[in-house]
């Protein structure tokens, strides 16, 4: 249940067409896609052994072909947290990074960035630097696994700018960047999160998913 003690299914009932709901919980990678399964589940209605999934050419899973239409989700996880992303109408994208060190920075973002988003990284003292980075790098995957590509399509395709709070895709190769939309999640100190979707602005309602008891 949540933080005010409404359970998944309730919620669901509440998902509208011009929104997503993305869901944060805590998270053992032993439990592989069970968590997942479990939300999937309460949004369809259904037992958890009825939830199909298959997996897109480019390896991001969706529902199979019996409850295709329903909505689109992604999830992702980092270290001992996850989000589940979940809207009608579209795909949306979400990357989740715990906030730690990065030394090699800026070797990175010169080898796989745009050249304005290394200069951006290059003026920033080093005590800011790591979260900066993360959060380019969750935005940038929020749109990769949106587009249904993942890191393969290539960070260097695409652009992020903007100020930290409200980032803008300013450059999709092959695409219209002004038709996508870039959302910073708030979490906490320790955990940046992005999410990313194509089509028109949406109400993000974030909900915590609490153990009962």
């Amino acid at each position: 249940m949540t933080t005010d003690g409404q359970t998944p299914a309730k919620v669901a009932e509440r998902l509208g067409d011009d929104e997503i709901h993305v869901w944060r919980l805590a998270y053992d990678h032993r439990q592989g896609r069970a968590p997942l399964l479990a939300m999937l589940a309460a949004y369809l209605g259904l037992p958890v052994a009825q939830v199909q999934l298959e997996e897109s050419a480019h390896g991001r899973p969706m529902l199979a072909a019996a409850h295709h239409d329903a909505f689109g989700f992604n999830w992702t996880h980092s270290s001992d947290q996850a989000l589940i992303a979940i809207a009608r109408g579209c795909s949306p994208g979400v990357d989740l990074e715990r906030l730690r060190p990065h030394p090699r920075a800026l070797s990175i973002a010169r080898r796989y960035f745009s050249p304005d988003e290394t200069a951006a990284l290059e003026a920033l003292p080093d005590q800011q630097r790591d979260r900066a980075f993360l959060e380019l790098w969750t935005a940038k995957e929020a749109v990769l696994k949106a587009l249904g590509r993942g890191i393969a399509f290539g960070l260097h395709r695409l652009s992020i700018g903007g100020p930290s709070d409200a980032p803008v895709l300013g450059r999709l190769e092959g695409h219209e960047a002004g038709q996508w939309q870039l959302h910073r999640l708030l979490l906490d100190h320790d955990h940046i999160g992005s999410l990313a979707w194509h089509g028109e602005p949406r109400r993000v309602r974030l909900w915590t998913l609490v153990e009962a008891g």
